[in-house]
């Protein structure tokens, strides 16, 4: 394969934003390079493991943190055993006795991968285990919980809900290079959506989760709520190092991910568009799926686009978007991979060119695992629009 021209720059820094596993590929790609990254994830995940953790503590969500972290890692062959343990689960048993001796054996120090640590990292990683354990109810349902979710939660709660500080702990004890932050720090803030049909959807799980529906329904608006405010459209302040990695970055990336849960959310956040506008050096870069989802069903990437902008201009006057990435379709009708659709461009390059935004089409692509982007093609472009 051939080297990334990336690695002849001098290390520029890429600031994704959006969590989820639609920027996996991509933060890999980019993590094997020497580009600086950050990845700024959202803070009102609702689902999975982290909800219940989430609602049992009173804590913001851990779990886009720790996914982060762990492709982080990854990319950047982190293999000890500390990130082995940070990715593992507990078992999936119904009996919770069970569970809570498989934690235990943890958190007591006895695996024996702890054992093999220097002292005053396997002392932390069971401190805040311990930390986690204590502020759990009995009958907490710990099948199939995070073991990193647990430890981060646990710092989290040790150093007085501070999660800036929890986390560089967290990529200390990993060994991670990169960067991962919350949009947000407050504990409480959900994300809510207005769908065409009237229904209001008030968390984040219930959006990604949407089901066809007849007559077809689709998301009109979406506002953040925070339960200590008891406005429609609640005041969030952004996290203070996500928004200096923002002013800072050579490159700021628009997802890719899905575009009302994980994407636009930050764009509400105060200070997000407004330091993403006063960064006048920077590419800012949207891209685009390479299907639909069940947030976008129908939606085309030229609908997409301008729905980020709308959105971004309504805060700032300033220049939110330079670039699009778009991924060649070679088929002059719809066709689907398993339940959705490729993405459709639209009248895109005609509506771009109104805004003076640039489109770069390629083949974006993976050729083996259809529908997902293949990172190193998309490392490629970035290296070659931050050479410009």
């Amino acid at each position: 394969m051939a080297a990334l021209n990336i690695d002849r720059l001098k290390s520029p820094h890429i600031v994704m934003l959006g969590g989820g596993s639609g920027c996996r590929n991509i933060n890999l790609a980019l993590s094997r390079t020497p580009a600086r990254l950050t990845r700024i994830v959202p803070a009102w995940d609702s689902g999975g493991s982290s909800r219940a953790i989430r609602e049992t503590l009173g804590i913001l969500p851990v779990g886009d943190i720790r996914q982060a972290l762990m492709t982080m890692a990854h990319g950047e062959k982190c293999a000890g055993n500390v990130v082995r343990m940070c990715n593992a689960r507990l078992s999936e048993a119904a009996d919770k006795r069970q569970l809570r001796t498989e934690f235990d054996f943890l958190a007591d120090c006895r695996h024996s991968l702890l054992k093999t640590e220097p002292a005053p990292l396997s002392n932390a990683i069971t401190r805040y285990l311990d930390v986690f354990r204590s502020r759990l109810p009995e009958d907490f349902d710990l099948g199939n919980g995070s073991v990193g979710n647990f430890i981060l939660a646990g710092a989290y709660l040790a150093h007085d809900k501070d999660i800036n500080a929890a986390i560089s702990i967290f990529k200390g004890m990993c060994g991670i290079e990169g960067n991962v932050w919350p949009i947000a720090v407050a504990s409480d803030v959900h994300l809510s959506a207005r769908l065409s049909d009237g229904r209001v959807l008030d968390r984040q799980h219930l959006i990604t989760t949407l089901t066809p529906s007849e007559p077809p329904a689709w998301i009109e608006d979406i506002w953040l709520t925070r339960a200590s405010d008891s406005t429609v459209s609640a005041n969030v302040e952004g996290n203070g190092p996500a928004i200096e990695a923002i002013h800072t970055a050579d490159i700021i990336l628009y997802g890719p991910g899905s575009l009302f849960s994980s994407l636009l959310p930050h764009l509400l956040v105060n200070g997000v568009v407004e330091a993403i506008s006063a960064n006048s050096r920077a590419k800012k870069i949207f891209v685009g799926n390479i299907t639909d989802c069940a947030e976008t069903r129908g939606m085309t990437l030229e609908a997409q686009l301008s729905t980020v902008l709308r959105l971004a201009r309504t805060r700032s006057s300033g220049i939110v978007l330079t670039h699009v990435l778009s991924n060649r379709n070679f088929f002059p009708f719809p066709k689907r991979v398993g339940k959705f659709s490729y993405l459709q461009s639209g009248s895109l390059e005609e509506m771009c060119g109104a805004q003076g935004i640039s489109v770069v089409s390629g083949d974006f692509e993976d050729l083996w695992r259809r529908g997902t982007h293949d990172g190193e093609a998309v490392a490629r472009d970035l290296s070659k629009l931050a050479a410009c």
